[in-house]
């Protein structure tokens, strides 16, 4: 339900206001409940003593005027009497009227008191003490039915009886029907404010619901555009808060829209201009390079500083042609026009040509390259020339970071990808340098000289070569503790990489 909730605004708009709503009634209706039981309390109150005192001065006078001497008389008088007072008030509310000797009489003539078994719990101590000062007292109490209880009100006075002596008369009047009045009128409040509730709540969320129509417009207009429709904008009508909104939004996407068309007309002029550039400077070079071997295969006839200069041309004419091969292949990629021929390849045995390539170099650098065991079931569906330059390319890089340690490549296989690690132990890297390692000519330290003669592309290469087979490179190291590659490969061609058979950084 939170969920749900939180997808949907206007929902959780109409529900904090029904909530609210709710809480208000409940608050009304408490308070409206006891104010109500107050006056209906107090207006019955003063009626019910009003009618006690009319019955205790019946009583009295009833007893006065009576000619009873004997104790039968007396006994049959007192009956006579309180039936009749029962009677009569029984119109007033009264359940049963009571009498009980006072326990402050001194006389020795006594009747017989009329208790009720039901009732006789409703007449306390205090208030017996207390009658005994007073002439009329009242209380509060609760009165047992056959379904429960209900509040009465007991009112008691002292009556003087011919020879008997004072005696506690108790008239019991029950509440029950103001108890009912006041139980329906609850219930009548209860039960009109459900509907009252239900239909706020669905006003509030209709009119929150159409109010906010511009906003969900604008976000369906975002979402377009996050996906690449640059058309898309948001209807705009009125000149309320909501509509300021919706033109706004327009207003920006329209200036987006012209920036990205900027961006992408120069980002495609520059693209053109690389690969042309890359494609007309073939000619030449390939005329310089003729000139290069012809130049540097005669150099022994040549004076010592001609023939230096002779040697040097031919390394950096090597560079420079190695760079405009780079260019063009990053120029594919940016046109998104790189071929890619998969076929299943033993990655082990790719590996260890690249490494018996170059040894030679790993030699002349002091080296040493240590290539792990083979494991099962490595035959992977890739480019093998991409993935060779990847291989060899991460070699290469790690042989010259490597500062002569050893550098240990790794083939590992899982049930859904297979992965291969360059791990040298030289300089390393930091963090600012591994968020950016894969960047086009970047160099960590760039005081630092090349002794392979990269071009600086030759990670981003990789990186681009490895995206090519839906595979997944990483790269960590540490300054002082060295450098480490993995490449992770998918079994399946298009399928996208779910597992990782190797850690990219083992730190022993």
């Amino acid at each position: 339900m939170p969920r749900f909730l939180s997808g949907s605004l206007s929902l959780r708009i109409s529900v904090t206001l029904a909530l609210v709503l709710t809480i208000i009634l409940v608050v009304f209706i408490f308070v409206a409940t006891n104010m109500l039981r107050a006056d209906l309390f107090g207006t019955r109150r003063e009626t019910i003593l009003a009618d006690a005192s009319v019955r205790f001065s019946q009583a009295q006078n009833a007893l006065d005027q009576s000619t009873a001497v004997t104790t039968n008389q007396v006994q049959d008088a007192v009956t006579q009497v309180l039936t009749t007072i029962r009677e009569s008030a029984a119109g007033a509310g009264a359940v049963d009227v009571l009498l009980m000797r006072s326990p402050q009489s001194s006389e020795v003539f006594r009747i017989n008191e009329y208790r009720n078994p039901d009732y006789a719990d409703a007449i306390n101590s205090e208030m017996r003490t207390g009658l005994a000062h007073d002439m009329g007292l009242w209380q509060s109490v609760a009165l047992p039915t056959e379904t429960g209880v209900v509040p009465g009100i007991v009112v008691g006075a002292l009556i003087d009886i011919p020879t008997a002596g004072p005696y506690e008369m108790y008239v019991i009047y029950s509440l029950a029907q103001e108890q009912s009045t006041l139980e329906s009128i609850i219930k009548v409040l209860t039960i009109g404010s459900v509907p009252v509730l239900i239909l706020m709540g669905m006003v509030s969320f209709i009119l929150v619901y159409r109010l906010l129509a511009p906003v969900r417009d604008a976000a369906v207009a975002a979402r377009a555009l996050a996906a690449g429709d640059l058309t898309s904008r948001v209807r705009v009508a009125g000149r309320d808060e909501m509509a300021q909104l919706g033109a706004t939004f327009n207003d920006m996407a329209e200036s987006l829209q012209s920036k990205i068309t900027d961006y992408d007309t120069l980002s495609k002029f520059q693209q053109g201009f690389v690969s042309d550039v890359s494609h007309e400077l073939r000619t030449p070079m390939t005329t310089i390079r003729m000139a290069d071997e012809i130049i540097f295969d005669d150099r022994d006839a040549l004076p010592p500083a001609s023939k230096r200069s002779a040697e040097l041309l031919h390394v950096e004419v090597s560079r420079f042609e190695q760079m405009l091969a780079d260019l063009l292949e990053i120029s594919r990629y940016d046109a998104q026009s790189a071929n890619f021929d998969a076929e299943m390849t033993d990655l082990y045995s790719l590996v260890e040509k690249v490494v018996n390539a170059n040894s030679e170099l790993a030699d002349h650098l002091g080296v040493k390259l240590v290539l792990g065991p083979r494991p099962e079931r490595c035959s992977v569906p890739l480019d093998p020339i991409r993935m060779e330059r990847v291989v060899r390319n991460l070699l290469v890089n790690a042989c010259e970071y490597a500062d002569g340690n050893p550098v240990e490549l790794t083939v590992a296989s899982g049930e859904t990808s297979v992965a291969f690690r360059v791990r040298d132990r030289g300089v390393g890297m930091s963090p600012d340098t591994v968020k950016r390692v894969f960047d086009r000519f970047y160099r960590a330290n760039p005081a630092r000289t090349r002794t392979t003669g990269g071009t600086g592309l030759g990670l981003a290469i990789s990186r681009e070569d490895v995206i090519l087979h839906n595979g997944v490179i990483n790269a960590w190291g540490e300054l002082g503790k060295g450098s480490s590659f993995v490449v992770t490969l998918p079994r399946v061609a298009g399928s996208a990489v779910t597992e990782f058979p190797l850690m990219v950084w083992e730190d022993e």
